[in-house]
């Protein structure tokens, strides 16, 4: 059983808007406005593994998929056990030559096919539905991350911001880290849609 648990999330990227006004003959060298352009841009970055563990709306849906994942394991495992039980007895049986005819053996022979193929069609189902949850919450993250940096981006005007995980940034000054700034933004603004049930597992 694949565990899909988070996988991987985009963060807005925000641009600024050119100048389209053509240069002149007169205007500075393109390396000197180039550097110029490159001072003056103003540069932030997430921390994506701080984001995980501390915006609630991935800290309830980390739970939800978890007790999804665990449900479905449980529920493979019991009808995998029950199928190597068929299997079993359908073996002894045949050592012991126990079946009063060749047609009772291939029907039962017959039922154990029928059972472990509804057991790859229900394994399939899990993971579709698994998989479906993920792509779910992915998109909920998307979207609730590029909503937020729109409107924070009105105000601070920033040029990029960057997601840093792991070392794909190699160094980066803490003053360019808006990570926490952007938790206390997102949690404010969020609206828990899990239910309650579920949400009682946290404690």
């Amino acid at each position: 059983m694949k565990k899909y648990i988070f996988l991987a999330f985009t963060v807005l990227t925000v641009l600024a808007s050119c100048n389209n006004a053509s240069p002149k003959m007169d205007e500075k060298s393109n390396s000197a406005q180039n550097s110029e352009e490159t001072a003056g841009l103003k540069i932030a970055f997430i921390e994506v593994d701080s984001l995980m563990t501390q915006y609630e709306f991935c800290k309830e849906f980390s739970l939800l998929l978890q007790k999804r994942s665990t449900n479905a394991r449980n529920t493979l495992n019991a009808k995998g056990q029950q199928l190597q039980n068929a299997m079993a007895n359908f073996q002894q049986k045949i050592q012991n030559n126990s079946f009063t005819s060749r047609e009772q053996a291939e029907s039962q022979q017959a039922a154990i096919q029928r059972q472990q193929q509804s057991l790859q069609e229900l394994q399939a189902r899990l993971e579709n539905e698994l998989a479906q949850e993920t792509q779910k919450y992915n998109d909920g993250l998307r979207d609730s991350l590029q909503h937020f940096l729109a409107e924070y981006n009105k105000t601070k005007k920033y040029d990029f911001i960057l997601t840093k995980q792991g070392d794909n940034i190699l160094l980066a000054a803490k003053r360019y880290d808006i990570t926490q700034d952007v938790i206390n933004g997102l949690n404010k603004r969020y609206k828990s849609t899990i239910k309650e049930d579920t949400k009682s597992t946290k404690k």
